[in-house]
């Protein structure tokens, strides 16, 4: 201790600061200062406690001074200093905006940090901060389609009336056709998952062919109808129709959604269609495929069964398929429809709005 300080520590001090030694989760430089203190109190010279702690003079002299101005708490907080970099400005900030919101020089398709570091001469990392910061994401791109329709809410609000109050007595069938679904195999095996490294899959494959799936969904009790065919022109369609047909009990009354897909307004079809009066089809708007529910049961079927899937042959590919849908069917979920179809309307009339100001 330099000549003419002393430390003196309150019992009440002495407790917290053994009890902050003896803590295994406190941080190392809590318990080294604690140290320095207890040391000085109980006399030990200043040599021996750089000694036990490893500390230089220097460092001892702080905390020793830092705990006679601050008491405990002195010991937990370390002075702030002054950034070795002058930090940004919000003109640097502004500047980054306005140039991520604008187009890129030449025919560069969006900014990476790099191209805003060298454009607005700041660093990689303070330009991903900014952007951060103002919830930027150039790199990004979400993709949109804007339904045409001139009856877009009479049909909206058609399929949606099926979803959320369906007629009684009647069964309501969401229905359409995956197809180009590939039996893919690849060139290699891969190798499986372990700790620390991903499962692997060789990018080069090998094309077995292909299989379309027709599927109609229960919206009311959730099981699905599928068969898997070759190709999908208004011939299997008509088919599927039959298979439909002949799976669902006779007498109830038939509400099939459909997209407005060629095949599934070809003449022979409405001939079908005339022929089996207890059917009605209603046809989602144009470009809104999202509102048809099987998209969602294709959507689960790629992402657990044909993504990551090795298929050595069209049979093999259909197998798997017809499996899936035996799985699913065993515990069906009912198709529950959760957006209020004026939200939707809203957000179309947004988009149009948005689009018309750019365009």
């Amino acid at each position: 201790m330099r000549t003419g300080k002393s430390v003196s520590v309150l019992p009440t001090d002495r407790r917290r600061l053994q009890a902050l030694i003896k803590d295994r989760n406190a941080a190392q430089k809590h318990v080294w200062r604690a140290e320095i203190v207890l040391f000085t109190a109980d006399g030990v010279g200043t040599n021996e406690i750089m000694r036990r702690t490893g500390k230089s003079k220097t460092c001892v002299w702080r905390w020793q001074e830092r705990f006679m101005e601050e008491g405990f708490e002195g010991l937990l907080r370390d002075k702030t200093r002054p950034p070795r970099i002058k930090p940004l400005g919000g003109e640097a900030a502004e500047r980054v905006v306005a140039l991520t919101l604008s187009d890129p020089l030449g025919e560069t398709t969006h900014w990476t940090g790099v191209l805003m570091a060298k454009a607005s001469g700041l660093s990689v990392s303070s330009v991903q901060r900014i952007w951060r910061i103002h919830g930027l994401q150039p790199h990004r791109i979400r993709q949109f389609k804007l339904s045409n329709d001139p009856h877009f809410v009479d049909k909206l609000r058609d399929v949606v009336g099926l979803y959320v109050d369906p007629p009684a007595h009647a069964i309501v069938l969401s229905v359409d056709e995956k197809s180009q679904i590939q039996a893919l195999d690849r060139t290699q095996p891969g190798l499986p998952l372990k700790k620390g490294r991903a499962g692997t899959m060789t990018h080069d494959y090998k094309r077995h062919g292909t299989t379309t799936l027709f599927a109609a969904l229960n919206v009311l009790d959730g099981t699905v109808i599928g068969r898997n065919m070759q190709r999908h022109r208004h011939q299997e369609f008509i088919r599927f129709l039959n298979a439909i047909e002949a799976d669902l009990p006779p007498g109830k009354v038939v509400h099939v959604i459909l997209d407005n897909y060629a095949t599934h307004k070809h003449p022979k079809v409405m001939q079908w269609l005339h022929r089996h009066p207890r059917f009605t089809f209603h046809f989602t708007p144009t470009s809104c495929s999202w509102i048809n529910a099987v998209e969602g049961f294709f959507a689960t079927l790629t992402k657990r069964r044909l993504k990551r899937g090795v298929f050595r042959s069209i049979t093999n590919l259909q197998a798997a398929i017809n499996r899936f849908l035996d799985e699913h069917n065993e515990k069906p979920k009912p198709f529950v429809w959760r957006v209020d179809p004026l939200r939707v309307l809203a957000a179309i009339e947004r988009g149009k709005q948005a689009l018309e100001s750019v365009h």
